[in-house]
Parts: C-alpha cells; sequence; structure tokens
C-alpha cells in the first residue's frame, strides 16, 4: 500500500465545506508504487487466470491479466489510480469539478503522486461514449459503481471484459467498488490491502471524535425554499447516507424504514415532522441563507436537529459536497475535516 494511503491527507476543505445551523431538503433530488503509465498495469497479479466475476449484468471471464485499463461511470477510475496503474481512459468529471479540467482534485492529486498525465477524458455528458472507450482499446473496462443498462453493458462487452456493479446501479458500497474493480485489474488481494487501510483511517479518525457514538443523522437532498412542504432524504440504500454508519452514525427510524423498501430517496410530509424526532443531525446541500429560511418555518422549525442548530451544509456544485458520496480516493482526502463537522453538529445536540 502506498505512503498516500497509510496516513491521512491533509487538511484541505475548511474553506470550501461551512458547517451550519440547518439546511435540509425539501425537494428530492496500495501495494507497490510502480511506474504507471498509459494504463500498463505493473503492480504483481493476486490471483490465476482465467479471473471470473459474477455480477447483476452477467458473467465476466478476464483470461489475462489486463495491460490497458478504462473504467466508465462515477469513481471506478480512483480504484486503479490508488493501486498504481493509470487507465488509459477514464469518465470526467462532470460536477464537482473546481477548476473544469475534467479532475477532481483528489483524482488531480493522485495523477500528480504517480508523475502520470490525464488519460483521455470521455464526456458522459449524454451517457457512454462507447466510439471513445474503444478508441483506447481497453483490456477491461471498470464499471463497479454505474448506472450500466444491461445494453450498456452489452455494447461494451463488444469491446472488453467490462465489470458491472454487484447489485443495483449506482448502489455499490465504497468497499465494493474497491474490491470488484481489483478483481477485475488481477489485484484483488491488493484491492482487500487498499479497502482495510482505508477502513483503519476512519475507526483512527472516528476514535477522536466520541460526539458521534449513539447519535442518528440523516442527509436530506437538495432544499426547494419555494416550497417546503415535504422533508426529502437519502435512505441507507443511497452511499451518501450509509456511509454515516462507517463513521460511528446511527440512521433514524424513519430513514430505515424508507430503505427497507428498497429506495434510494423518501419524503415525508412536512405535517408529519415529529417522525424526525430521534434526527440529532442532518448534513445537506446549502448555505446560510437556507438555514435562515429552514429555521423561521412553523413546522420544520421543530425539528430537534433544526431547533439544535445541528446541521452540516456542504456546497453541492463543489468538491466538498462531492465527496460526501465516498470512494476510494475521496474517503481521504475529506475524511478529518468531514469527521469535524460532524461532530461540530453532533455536539450541539446534546
Amino acid at each position: 500500500m502506498r505512503a498516500s494511503y497509510l496516513h491521512m491527507r491533509p487538511r484541505r476543505l475548511l474553506a470550501l465545506i461551512a458547517a451550519g445551523s440547518v439546511a435540509f431538503g425539501l425537494s428530492a433530488c496500495g501495494g507497490t508504487s510502480p511506474e504507471a503509465t498509459d494504463g500498463e498495469s505493473t503492480a504483481a497479479s493476486s490471483g490465476d487466470y482465467p479471473v471470473v466475476i459474477e455480477h447483476a449484468l452477467g458473467t465476466t471471464t478476464i483470461e489475462a491479466k489486463p495491460e490497458r485499463v478504462a473504467t466508465v461511470a462515477w469513481a471506478n477510475h480512483e480504484v486503479p489510480l490508488a493501486l498504481g496503474v493509470v487507465p488509459v481512459g477514464m469518465a470526467a468529471a462532470n460536477f464537482g469539478d473546481d477548476d473544469g479540467n475534467g479532475l477532481l482534485p483528489w483524482v488531480e492529486e493522485e495523477l500528480d503522486e504517480l508523475g502520470a498525465e490525464p488519460p483521455v477524458l470521455f464526456d458522459e455528458t449524454d451517457g457512454i461514449d462507447f466510439e471513445a472507450v474503444a478508441d483506447t482499446e481497453p483490456d477491461v473496462i471498470l464499471a463497479g459503481y454505474s448506472g450500466l443498462t444491461q445494453e450498456d453493458y452489452d455494447t461494451l462487452s463488444e469491446i472488453a471484459p467490462v465489470v458491472a456493479y454487484p447489485e443495483a446501479p449506482w448502489a455499490t458500497s465504497w468497499r465494493d467498488v474497491i474490491l470488484y474493480n481489483s478483481q477485475g485489474l488481477g489485484m484483488a488481494a491488493e484491492g482487500e490491502e487498499l479497502v482495510a487501510s482505508i477502513e483503519q483511517q476512519i475507526d483512527d479518525t472516528v476514535g477522536g471524535h466520541p460526539e458521534l457514538e449513539g447519535k442518528n443523522a440523516m442527509f436530506v437532498t437538495h432544499v426547494d425554499t419555494a416550497d417546503l412542504s415535504t422533508v426529502n432524504f437519502y435512505t441507507a440504500n443511497d452511499t451518501r447516507a450509509a456511509f454515516f454508519e462507517d463513521l460511528g452514525l446511527a440512521t433514524p427510524e424513519a430513514v430505515v424504514e424508507a430503505s427497507a423498501a428498497g429506495e434510494f430517496s423518501g419524503s415525508v410530509s412536512a405535517e408529519q415532522v415529529d417522525l424526525f424526532d430521534d434526527v440529532d443531525l442532518i448534513v445537506t446541500y446549502g448555505d446560510q441563507e437556507l438555514v435562515d429560511t429552514l429555521k423561521a418555518d412553523p413546522l420544520l422549525s421543530q425539528m430537534p436537529a433544526v431547533a439544535n442548530d445541528a446541521v452540516v451544509f456542504l456546497d453541492g456544485e463543489g468538491p466538498a459536497g462531492t465527496a460526501a458520496n465516498p470512494t476510494p480516493l475521496a474517503i481521504p482526502w475529506v475524511l478529518e475535516d468531514y469527521a469535524d463537522l460532524l461532530a461540530g453538529a453532533a455536539a450541539k445536540s446534546e
């Protein structure tokens, strides 16, 4: 595991993330360090071939260790990068990109650390660019976290073997993103080491914030201040809300019930706001103006988290808000600051 993953990345988000009084939505919305360039996977293989991977869209067989790795959809490129392999092509960031170069800051930093130039960036604004992917001549295509349809998968499979998501579109946990994609790289053991390294970082960070223990947290979706009639939130099936449990936080009962139904988001009438009496803290996208609006609302201001100002609000357009969706490189980049903000909100709920 490279040193960059054994030690926490320095803090860099306090200017990007603001902890606020309240804001919540009411509209739904490794291993070795090789010289890795041109998608060449020079790190040691961790398994025999062929490698057979079963996933939601079929069974993928990889006959030999791939040398040219392409990735599509969100964050899949972070797995090879974290393991020292630079893809030949990957999806350009279409939100959270702070300087318009198609790279999120933690991805750009990893490329710099590897001494590599950015690979070909696929424009996925209108979906997968199959021609661009084919032009990179990959040996494998990683899509463990994605929304691929069966048709997408079948088309990509004509180009190269494809690693798809294990169960459902956009529902793959950060651990499984690593484990599935690292199998596709022929680096399963290195992937397991990467998971263990990130887990240790999380444990070390959470251990320094006893305020989080026993607190319930809810991630509320983007707010429409023109319509405060509903409270809309992400369920534990969404990776943003699921990450709370990694951080030592519990899931409120109303969110648990919505999660059991298999939904990624839930919605409750503001008139039923008492369903959120067990919510100790809220995370959402917004700013102080939004906070003031919600605190002035006669129903929503009754929520304990709102009344106690126990809310963290994130910039939904910038890297900070993007990093709340946990991915292999974003977690170390945001972890310390995110935990600090959550702990500050949790302390207000006492």
